[in-house]
Formats: structure tokens, C-alpha cells, sequence
């Protein structure tokens, strides 16, 4: 019989390979052509104010409004939707009618932003963790960072390689990842400690300072770098490289400096007194009170259904309560042709290129007959496969992950379409709901970690919001800034950044500090006095940027 350390050891590595093959997904390359999508909160308002790309306010009426759209790319979405052509020229002089639908669009965004977190992103990240015996804290810095940040990593590293000014790119991708991650480290770190506050839950001590001490290392290697002004191929590659350096130190501190402590298993039931209720309930509710939450249970799930269903046909699910073969080889075929469709609507790849639309398409229907014939013979449809389930929940994951962020990606575009509606100063839409649009998938995937996975769900959460940054820092930064000096060798790539990044460093900072002064006072357990501090210095620098952002107006 095998070695538990060997079983761990073979699990750890095969792991590593499966965040590989989720990293090199078509929905992280696709943003190839197009500017990042979470930019930094003084770089982003500073285009806007500074370009105008969009501005109607100088056109009066809805039509005038709605040619100068027709006629012009300058108010282009982010996302799939032309949001202000819809409310110009479709609602026309019904701005009411219009506005009322948009809001109700964002509203079903929200939802789905929460429902899809909630249902397939927990329930996938809890099966790898159970099928590949990792624990909480080693699922926090790898899946859940991976979900989180992986869209903006590679989004940086396709925007530095299609970029013409190296410089300008890195500048953004400095600010877009350090404003990143101070929202996660404070507002998302804060609102979790706030939700996990009434269960009294505590996160691992030598986790936590493991995992904030080191992005405190990174943040001063970092304004290192800075400082220097430029970066060598051998400093951006060891900087770059720290991170399977961090990778590896929770490995050795999960498995053999605690090799006798049980791991927590994921939403594992009846955590700290979790079930305090009797299970069987005397039913004492009137008939006509039962009668009218089932019809209101239909009706409700009759609203649902439009929006379950293109999930349900494209995210492979193999949990016990929501388990369908029908839905399992459709979502087995359809899952490669959704990802090769996102990517031709984004990607712009020319004719003769592998990646195009004319070979990717044709290929990924191809793909998908063969993993939904393999999806048909290999289950069963009393009840989920027993084996080969990796491939099911990794596939689950990737996707669960695609559709989180394709409708983070949406309703960021919707949130700036309705500024622009209402007549928001870009500087304080870039300030405000774009930044927290932006990290809107963050927020959603830990508080609905922490809230749903009791003990270990908590401890997965505020693992991944301080390894999620992590990754962004390290590889998001350390790969593009390698590329730059390997294209300046032998000589050292010049690095340019403004003031604004030395200060969100400095809140950064502020803020681990905090979170390390005060969480073991707390004897481990997330609270409000954690939560509060750490949102208050969100706040604080919110407040100095969007001073700075409208004096310079």
C-alpha cells in the first residue's frame, strides 16, 4: 500500500498539471484584443476624463445621441451587449422604460454573478479537493487564486504582447493588479470576516501569517524593483518564479510540518455545532401557507429556468442532488464549443492562424461529439460516475469559472453604460462601481466559500484572497516583466510608473499589517473589528484618490 506522503506528493504535482490545462483555457487567451479589464482606479478615470471617449453629454436628444453611436466605435462595450444603443435607439425618447429594463438586466447579473458561484464553483472546487486529497489551504492558493485571478494575469500578458509601448503596458498592469488587490485584500477579506462573524469560525494561525507575510515579501521585492527603475531576465524570472516557491512552502507546511493534523474536508456538515436543529420538523403551517409557497416556489423556478438552462447545457455537474445524463453529455458537448465561441467573439486572429474562427469552431464541435459520446457510455442515469470523476469536476470548474467572469465581464459593461446614462463624471466611475464591478467575481466566489463551507470554507476564503493577489503580483507582473527584458537584453528593461502605484503599495501594506496585528488578538476568529478596519482602509484610500482624481478637473 502506498505512502500517505507518496499518495500527497503524486496528488500535489498532478494538480499542478491540472491548473496548467485551466490557465491555457481559451477564456483567459481571448482578451488578446482588447486593454485590460480591470485597470487601475487613477489610471482608468484618467483616460476617461482625459480622452472623452464617450461623451453624449453635448447631445440633447435621444436621436442625436443614438446616429452619433451608430456612426462612431468610440462608445464600444466591454461586454457582448451594446447597452446605450439599446437604451438610445431601441427605448428612444422611453428613457424610463429603458432605464427600468436595464436596471432589471442588472439585477439578473447579480444573480447570476452569485447563483453560478454558489452552485457550480463551490460544488466543483469541493470535489477537486476531496478527489485529489487537498486541503483547504493548498485549495485556497491554487484553485480558488487560480479562478480569481487567472483572467486578469493573462489579460495582462496579452496586452503587454500585442502592445507597442512595453512601458505604457507595464504601467497598467502594475496599477490594474496592486488595485486588484488591495480590494481583495481589504473590502472582500473584510466582508467575508463580517459574514463568518455569527459562527465563530476560526482560520489556521501559521496558514494565515504564512500567507500575508508573504505578500508582504512581495510588495517590498516589488518596490524594489520599482525603486531600481529597471529589471534584468534574471531578476523578473526569480521574481516570477517565487511564486512555485510559495506554491511549494504551503505544500510543506500542510503535509509535513502538521503532518498529524486531520485536514477539514470541504462544506464538511456539522462543523462547531452547525446542526443545532432537530431533522425532523413537525410541520404546524397552515395548508393555505403551504399552498401558496408551492405556487410561489413554481412560479419562481418558472423565472429561473431561462437562466438555469444554458448552465445547466454547458457546465458539467456530477453532483448527487442536481445530477442528469441528459444535461451530462450535453454539457460535455457543449463546453468546448462555448469556450471556441467566446474566443471568436473577442480574439482577432487572421485567417491563416490556427486559433481562428474558420479552424477553431470546426475543431471544438469536433471535440465535443467526442467528449459527449464519452460522457453517454462512461455514466450511468441512476445516479453520477463513480470513476473518472476528475475530468468531470475539473471541467466543471473551468467553466463555472467562465461564467463567472464572461458575466462579471457584463455587468462591468452594463455598470459603465449606465454611468454614462446618468450622467457620472468618469472620475468617479472609475472610482467607484467599475472598481468593485471589476472584483465582483472575487467578492462573490470567497463570501459564498466562506458562508456555505463552514470551517474550512473560511479558511479557503481568506486563503485565496491573499494568495489570489499572490498570483497576480508574482506572475501577472513577473511574466510580463520578463518578456520586457528579454526583449531589451542584454541591456536592463526600463520600468515607468507614476506616484499613484508607490501609494496603493503603501494602503496595501497598511492593510496586511492590520489584518496580521489584529486577527491573532482575535484568537484566529474573522470579525467585524477585522472586517471594519480593513474596509475603513479601503475607504481611506478611495477618499485620497478621488480627491486627487477631481482636483486635476
Amino acid at each position: 500500500m502506498a505512502k500517505p506522503s507518496i499518495i500527497f506528493s503524486f496528488n500535489f504535482f498532478f494538480f499542478l498539471f491540472i491548473l496548467l490545462l485551466v490557465a491555457a483555457s481559451p477564456l483567459h487567451l481571448h482578451q488578446s484584443a482588447k486593454p485590460l479589464i480591470r485597470r487601475s482606479l487613477s489610471q482608468l478615470s484618467h483616460e476617461r476624463a482625459q480622452d472623452d471617449l464617450c461623451d453624449l453629454r453635448n447631445l440633447k436628444t435621444a436621436k442625436s445621441k443614438c446616429d452619433f453611436l451608430s456612426s462612431s466605435d468610440q462608445c464600444s462595450p466591454q461586454g457582448y451587449i451594446n447597452y446605450l444603443r439599446l437604451f438610445y435607439c431601441v427605448a428612444g425618447d422611453h428613457h424610463p422604460i429603458g432605464l427600468a429594463v436595464l436596471l432589471l438586466w442588472l439585477i439578473v447579473l447579480f444573480y447570476l454573478l452569485g447563483s453560478t458561484a454558489a452552485t457550480y464553483f463551490c460544488s466543483s472546487l469541493e470535489g477537486l479537493s476531496r478527489v485529489l486529497r487537498i486541503s483547504p489551504a493548498i485549495a485556497g492558493v491554487t484553485l480558488l487564486s487560480l479562478g480569481n485571478g487567472a483572467p486578469d494575469v493573462f489579460a495582462s500578458i496579452a496586452s503587454f504582447r500585442v502592445s507597442t509601448a512595453p512601458a505604457a503596458s507595464m504601467d497598467v498592469g502594475l496599477n490594474s493588479v496592486l488595485g486588484g488587490a488591495l480590494f481583495v485584500t481589504t473590502v472582500v477579506v473584510g466582508v467575508v470576516s463580517i459574514c463568518v462573524e455569527p459562527r465563530r469560525v476560526a482560520v489556521d494561525k501559521l496558514d494565515f501569517i504564512r500567507d500575508a507575510s508573504f505578500l508582504l515579501l512581495v510588495l517590498l521585492a516589488l518596490t524594489a524593483i520599482l525603486v531600481a527603475g529597471e529589471i534584468s531576465v534574471w531578476v523578473a524570472m526569480g521574481f516570477a518564479l517565487l511564486y512555485l516557491v510559495y506554491v511549494g512552502l504551503v505544500y510543506v507546511s500542510c503535509y509535513l510540518w502538521k503532518p498529524k493534523t486531520k485536514n477539514l474536508t470541504l462544506f464538511q456538515p456539522a462543523i462547531d455545532g452547525d446542526l443545532e436543529a432537530p431533522l425532523l420538523i413537525k410541520s404546524e403551517e397552515p395548508k393555505r401557507d403551504l399552498r401558496l409557497k408551492f405556487i410561489t416556489g413554481r412560479a419562481l423556478k418558472l423565472l429561473e429556468f431561462p437562466l438555469a438552462l444554458p448552465r445547466k447545457m454547458t457546465i458539467p455537474d456530477i453532483s448527487e442532488e442536481r445530477w442528469s445524463k441528459p444535461f451530462a453529455v450535453i454539457s460535455a458537448s457543449m463546453a468546448p464549443v462555448l469556450l471556441a465561441a467566446l474566443w471568436d467573439s473577442k480574439a482577432q486572429e487572421p485567417a491563416g492562424s490556427p486559433f481562428s474562427s474558420s479552424s477553431l469552431l470546426p475543431f471544438s464541435g469536433l471535440l465535443g461529439i467526442l467528449t459527449g459520446t464519452a460522457a453517454f457510455l462512461t455514466t450511468e442515469k441512476e445516479g453520477p460516475p463513480a470513476r473518472f470523476r476528475l475530468p468531470w469536476l475539473a471541467g466543471g470548474f473551468l467553466m463555472s469559472v467562465t461564467w463567472t467572469y464572461v458575466t462579471a465581464e457584463e455587468l462591468v459593461s452594463l455598470l459603465v453604460s449606465l454611468g454614462t446614462i446618468l450622467g457620472i463624471s468618469p472620475a468617479l466611475l472609475g472610482l467607484t462601481v467599475l472598481a468593485w464591478g471589476d472584483s465582483l467575481g472575487d467578492l462573490t466566489a470567497a463570501a459564498a466559500m466562506a458562508v456555505n463551507g463552514g470551517a474550512s470554507g473560511a479558511q479557503v476564503a481568506v486563503s485565496g484572497c491573499y494568495a489570489g493577489p499572490t498570483f497576480n503580483a508574482l506572475v501577472g507582473l513577473g511574466v510580463p516583466m520578463a518578456m520586457s527584458s528579454c526583449a531589451a537584453w542584454p541591456s536592463s528593461a526600463p520600468i515607468v510608473v507614476d506616484s499613484g502605484v508607490f501609494e496603493t503599495l503603501g494602503f496595501l501594506a497598511g492593510g496586511l499589517l492590520w489584518a496580521l496585528v489584529v486577527l491573532p488578538k482575535r484568537e484566529m476568529k474573522p470579525d467585524r473589528v477585522l472586517g471594519c478596519g480593513l474596509i475603513a482602509v479601503y475607504l481611506c484610500f478611495l477618499s485620497l484618490r478621488l480627491t486627487q482624481s477631481l482636483g486635476q478637473h
